[in-house]
């Protein structure tokens, strides 16, 4: 077999960033219905964080849960049908499992700390009986939010989110596909992010404009599922759909870059190497 090239020595052209995009969306439509059933099944985990105790596992199983997407995609571009099971597959995995871990553990440090720094001083915090009513799903209860805590609790996010997604965008398919532990997953994914940041930056560009027809449908669909009514079921469904959709797109190109970078066909690990199996995993 012939030496792969080193990934991290080149940069590739912008032009690929927009191809990550159409073969994201080409995947989607090859298995629509799989994939969008796998999302929903993720989701309803995701619904576990806000369960004591429970919760905490839900949230650091995130990168383990985004692998097993990653996996899907991957049966998928080998023209397969992708199974519920491969959500489930990376945690699964004895070799695996601990650093996917290990880096939800990591997000949810991040996400605390950022949110701690950012959030402004406990005085305009939301009392307790507020809080427990947006725990409780109590819609007008947002209006009584304090729209300077509001926003700087957004900006927490969006920056958290911001952090926690450029360290493993591509630190998750190396430990997942290659086999990579976490810090040198991180630390390889982040060079290849600033190697590859032509192509990046055009795909960051076409997802934005992906999602402006996104938001403008999900608004229109969010107003008619508030009218109430029989059809309020009906438009909600279709937003959750129209939004899982956008997020299985991301995971797509999330796929199709790591693919095209490092290599991920056929190099799937399925079981824990064996001591003489270290080349699997080099």
């Amino acid at each position: 077999m012939a030496e792969r090239k080193n990934p991290l020595k080149r940069g590739l052209p912008g032009s690929r960033g927009t191809a990550w995009l159409m073969e994201s969306l080409a995947l989607l439509r090859a298995q629509t219905g799989r994939l969008l059933f796998i999302a929903v099944i993720m989701q309803m985990l995701l619904g576990l964080s806000q369960v004591p105790f429970l919760g905490i596992l839900v949230i650091i199983s995130v990168p383990g849960l985004g692998a097993g997407l990653l996996e899907a995609f991957h049966v998928t571009s080998r023209g397969g049908a992708p199974a519920i099971s491969l959500l489930f597959k990376p945690l699964a995995s004895p070799q695996h499992r601990g650093r996917l871990f290990a880096m939800g553990a990591l997000v949810f440090v991040i996400a605390v700390v950022t949110i701690s720094v950012l959030l402004p001083a406990s005085g305009s915090l939301p009392d307790e009986a507020l809080l427990l009513r947006l725990q409780q799903g109590d819609v007008d209860a947002l209006s009584e939010l304090d729209p300077a805590f509001v926003s700087n609790l957004l900006m927490a996010f969006m920056v958290s989110i911001g952090i926690s997604g450029t360290l493993s965008y591509m630190s998750i398919p190396l430990i997942w596909f290659k086999g990579r532990k976490l810090w040198p997953a991180i630390g390889e994914g982040m060079r290849a992010l600033l190697v590859h940041w032509k192509a990046f930056l055009v795909l960051g560009v076409g997802v934005m404009a992906l999602f402006l027809p996104v938001a403008l449908l999900s608004s229109i669909l969010l107003q008619l599922a508030a009218a109430g009514g029989v059809m309020a079921m009906v438009f909600t469904g279709l937003l959750m759909a129209l939004l899982l959709l956008f997020q299985l797109v991301l995971f797509g190109t999330q796929y199709c870059a790591a693919k095209e970078i490092f290599g991920v066909d056929d190099e799937v690990i399925d079981e824990p190497p064996s001591p003489g199996d270290d080349q699997l995993v080099a």
